[in-house]
């Protein structure tokens, strides 16, 4: 998975719109739109604005086993 899928599927299961992210890097929506589909490159610095406006550790979005970190910080709910 790469590092813009990470953060659209980290902001999606947080159910954070875009528009706060955008904000926070002084982008439109549109734009920051294409960055997390991948059509625009996403900055170190705007990395870690992404980071803390999901309050993840940016160190989240370069593990090799995303699926298993993820899960161990977002676990399930009980129902």
């Amino acid at each position: 998975m790469l590092i813009h899928e990470k953060i659209k599927a980290i902001r999606n299961f947080k159910g954070i719109k875009q528009k706060p992210l955008a904000d926070a890097l002084n982008l439109t929506v549109q734009a920051y739109s294409f960055k997390e589909r991948g059509k625009r490159p996403i900055t170190t610095t705007e990395l870690e604005l992404i980071a803390k406006q999901l309050q993840v550790p940016t160190s989240i979005f370069f593990e090799d086993n995303f699926n298993v970190k993820f899960n161990d910080f977002f676990p399930k709910q009980a129902i």
